[in-house]
C-alpha cells in the first residue's frame, strides 16, 4: 500500500472564473500525508497545452492511421528539492504559473482529435509508480478572433428556375444581423420568398458545424447541424417575407481558426424545400465566440460598417448592432414590429430588393411570423462579397440530400413549447 495518502490538487483563476485564458495566473496547492517517512524523487506541479489528431482509414491489410500532436506550451513548478525525505503526517506546498501571453486555440473535443489544458501533481518515487492527479482546464482565448469584426447584416440571394414538371421561377433574399455571435445569442433572420412556382414550398433554417482534422498531408472532416427550424408553407405563385428567431446553443463549440491541425467553422444554410426540385440556398459564415468577447465599451463611438473583406480576425470591443434605436410597433399585434419607415433619401436596390435597416424583431424563439408587411425600398448591400455556397463549403456531400429533414409535426411541437 502507498504510503501517500489523500493526494489533492486545487486551484483559482483570477477573478474566480470558471475558464482559462492567455496571461492568467493559475495559484493553487497541493495537499497529501505520509503514513511513514518517505524519500521522493521529486514532486512537481504542470501546466500543459495540447491539440492532438487520430484516425484510421481502411481496413486489414490496407488499414492506415494518421495522427497529429501540436503543443502550445508547458510550464512546471519543482515544489521540493530533489530526493528530499518528507516526514509522517501532512503536507501542504503552495505552487503559482502563468499562462504564456500567446495565441492559442480555445478547448474542444471532436471525434477524430482534442484541444486539451491539463494541470497536473505528481509526487514521483524510485522504483515506485509516481502519484499523479490532474485537473482538465477550460480555455477561451481573449485574443485573435474579433480584430476589425464588424457587427452588420450579412445578406445573400439565389434564384432558381425549374421547367421538368412545371415551369417557374423562385428567388430567396436572406439577411441575418451578425456575423459575430456569442453562445446562447440569438440570430435575427428574415427572408423574402418570390415563389413564381406552382408548387408549395417551406424555408428551412439550419445552424451546422464543420470540423476539420489534419495529419500529414490527409484530412478528416465532420459535419453536424447544432439547430434545424422549419417556417411556414408559402403557397405558389406568392410572395412573402419570413423572420425568424434562432439561438446559438449556449454550450456550442466555439469557431477554431488559429490551429493548423483542428478547425472548427460555423455556418448558417437558409434553405427552401421545393419538391421535385433543388433548393435553392444561401449560406452565412459565423463565428461563435464567448459571450464576454462581445460585450461593448458603453458610450463607444462606432462609425458606419466599411464595405468589401475586413481584416484578420481578433477579440476585440464590438460596435453596436445595425439596427435602429427604437422599435416601430405594428398595430393589432402586441409584442410584434414592423419595420421602420424608409428614408425619404433613400434609393432602390433593385438587385437585391431588400431591407439593411434592420428592426431587432421581438418573438420568442423557435416562432415564425409570416405576416410582416414588405419591407420598404433599400440602400445596396453593405458587403460586396457574396456568402459561399453550399457545395463550396460541404464538397463531400449531395447539397440536395446532406442533412435529413426534421419531422413537421414534431417540429412543430417543439416550436409551441
Amino acid at each position: 500500500m502507498s504510503p501517500i495518502q489523500d493526494l489533492k490538487l486545487t486551484y483559482t483563476i483570477p477573478n474566480n472564473r470558471k475558464t482559462l485564458s492567455e496571461g492568467d495566473t493559475i495559484r493553487g496547492s497541493v495537499t497529501f500525508s505520509l503514513t511513514k517517512r518517505v524519500k521522493v524523487k521529486r514532486i512537481v506541479v504542470k501546466v500543459k497545452g495540447d491539440a492532438r489528431v487520430e484516425w484510421t482509414e481502411g481496413g486489414g491489410d490496407e488499414e492506415t492511421s494518421y495522427s497529429g500532436h501540436r503543443r502550445y506550451f508547458k510550464l512546471k513548478e519543482n515544489l521540493v528539492p530533489e530526493g528530499a525525505e518528507l516526514h509522517k503526517g501532512s503536507h501542504h506546498f503552495k505552487f503559482k504559473l502563468k499562462i504564456p501571453e500567446e495565441d492559442m486555440p480555445p478547448s474542444f473535443k471532436g471525434p477524430h482529435g482534442k484541444i486539451v489544458y491539463m494541470l497536473e501533481a505528481k509526487i514521483s518515487r524510485s522504483w515506485w509508480l509516481p502519484s499523479l492527479m490532474q485537473e482538465e482546464l477550460n480555455f477561451t482565448p481573449k485574443s485573435s478572433l474579433l480584430h476589425n469584426q464588424v457587427m452588420c447584416p450579412h445578406t445573400g440571394s439565389v434564384r432558381k428556375e425549374f421547367g421538368v414538371f412545371s415551369k417557374g421561377q423562385i428567388r430567396l433574399t436572406a439577411t441575418v444581423d451578425k456575423k459575430v455571435c456569442s453562445q446562447g445569442d440569438t440570430l435575427s433572420i428574415v427572408v423574402k420568398i418570390s415563389n413564381f412556382y406552382s408548387q408549395k414550398i417551406r424555408p428551412k433554417f439550419s445552424l451546422l458545424q464543420k470540423t476539420v482534422f489534419r495529419a500529414r498531408t490527409s484530412t478528416k472532416t465532420h459535419e453536424q447541424s447544432l439547430c434545424t427550424m422549419v417556417g411556414d408553407t408559402i403557397k405558389g405563385n406568392t410572395e412573402d417575407t419570413v423572420s425568424c428567431r434562432m439561438r446559438i446553443p449556449i454550450d456550442a463549440v466555439l469557431t477554431v481558426h488559429n490551429c493548423d491541425i483542428i478547425s472548427v467553422d460555423h455556418y448558417l444554410k437558409v434553405y427552401l424545400d421545393v419538391s421535385f426540385g433543388f433548393d435553392p440556398i444561401v449560406i452565412f459564415p459565423l463565428i461563435i465566440v464567448p459571450l464576454r468577447c462581445v460585450t461593448r465599451k458603453p458610450g463607444k463611438n462606432v462609425g458606419p460598417c466599411p464595405a468589401g473583406p475586413v481584416g484578420p480576425p481578433s477579440y476585440s470591443d464590438l460596435p453596436p448592432p445595425a439596427f435602429p434605436p427604437e422599435p416601430y410597433p405594428t398595430s393589432g399585434v402586441p409584442g410584434y414590429y414592423g419595420y421602420p419607415a424608409p428614408d425619404p433619401t433613400q434609393y432602390a436596390n433593385t438587385a437585391s430588393g431588400f431591407s439593411n435597416q434592420w428592426q431587432q424583431l421581438v418573438t420568442p424563439p423557435c416562432l415564425f411570423n409570416a405576416a410582416f408587411p414588405p419591407p420598404p425600398p433599400t440602400a445596396p448591400s453593405l458587403f460586396q462579397e457574396a456568402p459561399p455556397t453550399y457545395e463550396s463549403l460541404f464538397p463531400d456531400l449531395n447539397y440536395t440530400n446532406d442533412f435529413s429533414e426534421p419531422d413537421e409535426n414534431s417540429e412543430l411541437q417543439r416550436e409551441n413549447k
